[in-house]
C-alpha cells in the first residue's frame, strides 16, 4: 500500500516541481506588467469570522462504539468544522470535544434510501437480499447522513422536518466552504498545485472537472492516490469478505477509512517535504526570472509561434465543429441560475437593510443599531438566510455534458458559483457597514440616521451590480474553457521541447504552453458569447465597454482600517457588561437551532445498525 501510494505521489511530485517554475514565473510577470482589469468598487472584509460560531445546536448522532443513537450539542465554528460535544454544558466549560468533523468531500444525504444506493454500489453484488435488514436504520423519519467516497460517515438525526432543513443548510455550507480549502491568495503554490493536479490525471488519460478536487492540498492528493487505489483494493478485497451483504458493506467501509487515513499521513508527509525543497529554491529561481525576463518571454513567444503554426488549423476546425455549435445553448444554461442566484442576494441584502432601517423607526433608532448591525455583519455566513441564494443553482443542467465534453456533473460549477455569492454578499455588507460607520459622527437623531442607510444602500446596491455583472461574466469565461477545454495532443508535443533553452526550461513547459495557445482560439468564441449576451436585460449584465468610475476615491482606504466592532462602539453598556457579552457572542452569534436537549420517541438496539468504526482523526 505505501510503495504503490508513493509510486503516485512521486509522480505527482514531479508535476508539481514543474509547474511551481511556471507558476512563479507567471506571477513575478504579473507583478511587474499588472492585468488591468476593472477595480472592483465594493470593499473585501479581511478576516470575516474571527472568533465567532456559526451555529450551534443539539441534534442526534449515531454512536458507533455502543450502536445507540445519542443527544450531541453540535459546533459550527468559524473554520467551518463540525464539532460535536457530549451536550452543551461540556462546550460551555471548554471540555474536549468528542468529534471533530473537516467535512470537505462529503455528501449531505436527507434520505436513507439514497445512502442505501450509495453504500449498494461502493461494492457490486453485496446489495442484501428483499425482506434483510439494511446497514443503516434512523430512529426518526429526519436523518442527516455525511457520505464519502473513501472516508467514515457520519450518521444524524432530529425530530422535525424543519430542523432537517435548516441543518442541511448547515452542513451544506460546510461542505462548501471546506471544499474550497485550496487558498486563491498564493499566487503560486494554488496554481501550481491545481495545474500538477490536472497535468497528472491528464497524464493518465482522465479529462475534463473532476469532483474530489475537494479541500486542502493533502486531502486532494489522498483524494488523487484513492482513485487508483480503490479499484484495485476493491477487486483484491472484496471477494475475501465474509459475512452477510450488512457485514461485508461494514467492514468495507472501515477499511476504505483505515486505508484513507495511511493515504492521508503518507501523503502529508511527501507533499510537505516537497514544498519545503520549493520554497527553498524559490530565491533563487526568482532571481533567475528577474534577471532574464525579457528573454524568457521572448524564448516563450517563439515556441508559442511554433506551436500555433502546428496547432491552430486542427484547432480552429474543432471549435468550428464541436464548440461553437453548444457554447450559447451552454452559456445561457449557466447564466439563468447563476443571474438568479445573484438577483437573490441582491434581493436578501435590500430586505435585511430595509427590515432594519424599519425596525429602527419603530423601536428606537441609534440604541439598537449595534445589535442590528452586529447581525447584518454576519449575513453572508448564515447558512440559512443564504439558502434562498445557493438554491438557485440547483437548477443547473447541462445536459450531454459527459458525453461531448468530459464533464462528469456539475457540482464543481453549482459549488464556484456559491462561493461568489457569498463573497459578494460579505463585501456589499462590508462596504454598507463601512459607509454608516463613517456617517454616524454627522447624524443627529432617529431620522437622520434612517435617511443616510437608505441613501447607502442605494449607493451600495449600484457597486453590487457593477461588480457581480464582472463576477458572472468572468465565471461564465471559466466554466466554458473548462468545459471546452481540448484534450492535448501529448505524443505529438514531444518535438517542440528542443526550442527552449535549457536555463529557462524551469520557466516555460511545452504542456502549459500548448494550452495556452488552444485555449485562446477558443476563448475567442466564448468572449464574443459573453459580450453578446450582456446585451440581453434579462440577466442584468454590464457590457464590457461600461466603465464605472469611482466615486468614492476613499472608500478603499476606509476598508483599510480597524475593523468594526458594532457590539463595542455603539452598544452604551458598561465596560464589565460588555466584556462578558463579547465572550457570550464568540460562543454564538447567528442562532440556536435547538437549544433543549431532547429524547428519541424510541432507541433502537444495535441489530442492523452499524458496526463501530475505527476513530476518528483530530483534523
Amino acid at each position: 500500500l505505501a510503495e504503490k501510494t508513493g509510486k503516485v505521489l512521486g509522480e505527482f511530485c514531479r508535476c508539481y516541481k514543474e509547474q511551481y517554475g511556471v507558476a512563479l514565473f507567471n506571477s513575478v510577470r504579473y507583478e511587474i506588467e499588472g492585468n488591468g482589469g476593472p477595480q472592483a468598487q465594493l470593499l473585501h472584509r479581511k478576516v470575516p469570522l474571527e472568533d465567532h460560531v456559526i451555529y450551534s445546536g443539539n441534534l442526534f448522532q449515531y454512536i458507533e462504539e455502543n450502536k445507540k443513537w445519542r443527544n450531541r450539542f453540535c459546533v459550527v465554528p468559524h473554520n467551518y468544522g463540525l464539532v460535536l460535544y457530549e451536550n452543551k454544558l461540556a462546550y460551555e466549560r471548554d471540555l474536549p470535544p468528542r468529534v471533530l468533523v473537516n467535512s470537505a468531500g462529503y455528501k449531505i444525504l436527507t434520505s436513507v434510501d439514497q445512502y442505501l444506493e450509495l453504500v449498494n454500489s461502493s461494492l457490486p453484488g453485496m446489495t442484501p437480499k428483499s425482506g434483510h435488514s439494511p446497514i443503516l436504520k434512523c430512529p426518526t423519519d429526519f436523518p442527516l447522513i455525511l457520505w464519502h467516497p473513501y472516508a467514515r460517515h457520519y450518521y444524524f438525526c432530529v425530530m422535525t422536518g424543519k430542523e432537517q432543513e435548516k441543518w442541511r443548510a448547515v452542513f451544506q455550507d460546510c461542505v462548501r466552504h471546506c471544499n474550497n480549502g485550496i487558498s486563491e491568495d498564493s499566487r503560486v503554490e494554488a496554481p501550481a498545485f491545481t495545474d500538477a493536479v490536472r497535468m497528472y490525471r491528464q497524464s493518465k488519460e482522465q479529462y475534463g472537472t473532476w469532483d474530489m478536487l475537494c479541500g486542502n492540498e493533502t486531502q486532494v492528493l489522498s483524494n488523487l492516490v484513492m482513485e487508483e487505489l480503490l479499484p484495485e483494493l476493491r477487486t483484491t478485497i472484496g471477494p475475501r469478505l465474509k459475512g452477510k451483504a450488512q457485514e461485508r458493506q461494514r467492514t468495507w467501509i472501515q477499511i476504505s477509512d483505515a486505508v484513507y487515513r495511511m493515504v492521508y499521513e503518507q501523503t502529508k508527509a511527501q507533499y510537505d517535504a516537497v514544498m519545503a525543497k520549493c520554497e527553498q529554491e524559490r530565491p533563487q529561481m526568482e532571481s533567475t526570472i528577474r534577471t532574464d525576463m525579457d528573454q524568457i518571454i521572448t524564448s516563450k513567444e517563439h515556441l508559442a509561434s511554433k506551436i500555433r503554426a502546428f496547432v491552430l488549423p486542427k484547432a480552429e476546425v474543432c471549435v468550428r465543429n464541436h464548440v461553437q455549435p453548444y457554447i450559447s445553448s451552454i452559456l445561457e444554461a449557466l447564466m439563468t441560475p447563476t443571474s438568479q442566484g445573484f438577483a437573490e442576494v441582491r434581493e436578501v441584502f435590500f430586505k435585511e437593510v430595509t427590515d432594519m432601517n424599519l425596525n429602527i423607526i419603530n423601536e428606537g433608532g441609534m440604541d439598537k443599531l449595534a445589535e442590528y448591525m452586529e447581525k447584518l455583519s454576519h449575513l453572508a455566513f448564515h447558512p440559512v438566510k443564504m439558502q434562498s441564494c445557493y438554491e438557485k443553482m440547483d437548477q443547473l443542467k447541462l445536459e450531454g455534458l459527459q458525453q461531448r465534453f468530459d464533464v462528469s456533473s456539475t457540482s464543481v460549477f453549482k459549488q464556484r458559483a456559491q462561493i461568489h455569492m457569498r463573497q459578494q454578499m460579505d463585501d456589499a455588507v462590508y462596504t454598507f457597514e463601512t459607509l454608516l460607520h463613517q456617517e454616524l459622527g454627522k447624524l443627529q437623531g432617529k431620522d437622520d440616521l434612517c435617511k443616510s442607510i437608505q441613501r447607502i444602500l442605494e449607493r451600495v446596491l449600484k457597486k453590487y451590480d457593477y461588480d457581480s455583472s464582472t463576477v458572472r461574466k468572468k465565471f461564465f469565461r471559466e466554466a466554458l474553457l473548462q468545459i471546452f477545454a481540448p484534450s492535448p495532443l501529448w505524443q505529438e508535443l514531444a518535438k517542440f521541447q528542443e526550442l527552449i533553452f535549457e536555463d529557462f526550461a524551469s520557466f516555460i513547459l511545452v504542456e502549459n504552453t500548448y494550452e495556452e495557445v488552444v485555449l485562446q482560439s477558443v476563448m475567442k468564441d466564448i468572449m464574443q458569447a459573453v459580450k453578446e449576451a450582456a446585451v440581453q436585460r434579462k440577466h442584468n449584465l454590464y457590457r464590457d465597454s461600461m466603465v464605472m468610475h469611482n466615486s468614492d476615491p476613499n472608500l478603499h482606504l476606509l476598508g483599510e482600517g480597524i475593523p468594526i466592532d458594532w457590539g463595542e462602539e455603539y452598544s452604551g453598556q458598561p465596560e464589565a457588561e460588555l466584556a462578558a457579552d463579547k465572550r457570550r457572542r464568540a460562543k454564538q452569534v447567528v442562532s440556536v437551532i435547538q437549544d433543549d436537549e431532547g429524547a428519541l420517541p424510541y432507541e433502537l438496539s444495535a441489530k442492523g445498525l452499524l458496526q463501530p468504526s475505527s476513530p476518528e482523526p483530530q483534523e
